[in-house]
């Protein structure tokens, strides 16, 4: 059972009949049936965002892969408009309940500018995240996943302890905030805050969104003292150098973007791929019996229950002809990635959990972490967590279960997520 969401967007369900809203009960309780009857309606269907604005819904695997590297879409609403239509973002902060003056805040971050923008700041924070920098960053994340399931027996009440609070949440957490370099007294703070930043509830938004941006900027200010190594330190080095390469806001929002980022979505592989396991006892006992799956399963398991199901909104910058849809310079478009991984035109039964789906060694062969220009800058470290969470955790519990029936699992109700409240579970 899940609770209904208290938010000031679901008033606007049901006002244009044929036109599908991202708030529909029936698509946030079940995204992956509600999401695939619009795929097989048609490739791109009218609908509406969660603040009743128009969208174009894009939703098989080829089409969703063709826009996400398509630079004629942008993430930058208001550069695709023009200046003399209301700008989304103005619009959503006035619905959230957030100060105008915090809107630079999220128009200075890598997820909502385009190139030449976008380039420059994932360049000043890529080489953090290289294939050798994970590589080398793996017996930390071993170390890390190793003492939390040492000490998750101590957190069993009656036998049952929640996966989610003591294991999903902590790895991931841990990890990015030591990449980048936020203190071990702050976390929890962090983790409150990123709570009530997806929650889409005005009155916890108005309260978090400012002190987050101020707790940023008191950090920085006390680590330009004593820097350090670590990714914080790198961005102070480069403002102070030319602040031309990165400005006092783009450094906040880079801190901002990559721990909640580095966290959240991690934290809910985890949990939604153990809920998965422990409900597919075959694919489980195939994953036991071979450890060196553990890559490609990740990969099927972002795939099956992934915990992103749609993108940011992305913006025509000209006239495009999408699937047969004209699609008009200044339109919305939702890319539904959760219906474009279970596309029958992409895979063989796609709703069957197979381990083995992903060949090793191959081009990712889904959509779960995007593609193209603004292809998740952590997936390498999220992959890397899910393997070593996933293998350490059947091998240390190898009778793992369910602490209650799947069917009472209950998630948080947000649009384009797939999120658990809690996983308890029997060690």
């Amino acid at each position: 059972m899940t609770a209904a969401p208290t938010n000031p967007f679901t008033e606007h369900v049901g006002k244009h009949p044929g036109e599908p809203n991202v708030m529909e009960p029936a698509l946030l309780a079940d995204p992956f049936s509600g999401y695939g009857t619009l795929r097989e309606q048609g490739p791109v269907v009218r609908g509406r965002f969660f603040d009743d604005s128009p969208v174009w819904f894009v939703t098989r695997f080829d089409d969703v892969r063709d826009v996400l590297r398509d630079q004629r879409f942008v993430n930058n609403g208001a550069t695709a408009r023009g200046d003399s239509v209301e700008d989304p973002l103005s619009r959503l902060m006035e619905t959230l309940g957030l100060p105008e003056h915090l809107a630079e805040y999220f128009r200075g971050s890598i997820l909502n500018n385009d190139a030449p923008d976008h380039t420059r700041l994932r360049r000043l924070v890529s080489r953090a995240f290289t294939a050798r920098k994970i590589t080398d960053l793996r017996p930390r994340v071993e170390q890390i996943t190793d003492d939390l399931l040492a000490r998750l027996p101590d957190h069993a009440e009656n036998g049952v302890v929640d996966l989610i609070e003591h294991f999903a949440y902590p790895l991931p957490i841990t990890v990015i905030c030591e990449l980048v370099g936020i203190p071990e007294a702050d976390r929890p703070q962090w983790r409150a805050w990123g709570a009530d930043l997806v929650s889409m509830q005005p009155d916890r938004l108005g309260k978090s969104f400012p002190a987050l941006v101020e707790h940023i900027h008191e950090l920085i200010r006390i680590r330009r003292g004593a820097l350090t190594d670590d990714l914080l330190s790198d961005l102070i080095r480069t403002h102070d150098d030319d602040g031309s390469r990165l400005s006092d806001v783009e450094m906040v929002t880079m801190v901002l973007t990559l721990v909640l980022a580095g966290h959240e979505t991690t934290a809910h592989l985890i949990g939604n791929g153990t809920a998965a396991l422990l409900t597919h006892p075959d694919q489980r006992r195939l994953l036991q019996g071979d450890p060196a799956l553990l890559p490609r399963a990740v990969h099927e398991l972002m795939r099956w229950c992934g915990p992103v199901h749609l993108t940011q909104l992305r913006f025509a910058a000209e006239d495009v002809e999408l699937a047969g849809t004209l699609i008009r310079k200044g339109d919305a478009v939702q890319l539904v990635l959760v219906a474009a991984n279970f596309d029958p035109r992409h895979y063989n039964e796609p709703e069957r959990l197979d381990l083995t789906r992903h060949p090793a060694g191959h081009a990712e062969n889904h959509v779960g972490f995007g593609h193209g220009m603004h292809y998740c800058l952590g997936a390498t470290l999220a992959r890397q967590e899910g393997e070593v969470a996933f293998g350490a955790l059947l091998t240390r519990f190898p009778d793992l279960s369910l602490g209650v029936p799947a069917d009472r699992l209950e998630r948080v109700p947000l649009p384009g997520s797939w999120r658990y409240t809690a996983l308890p579970v029997r060690l």
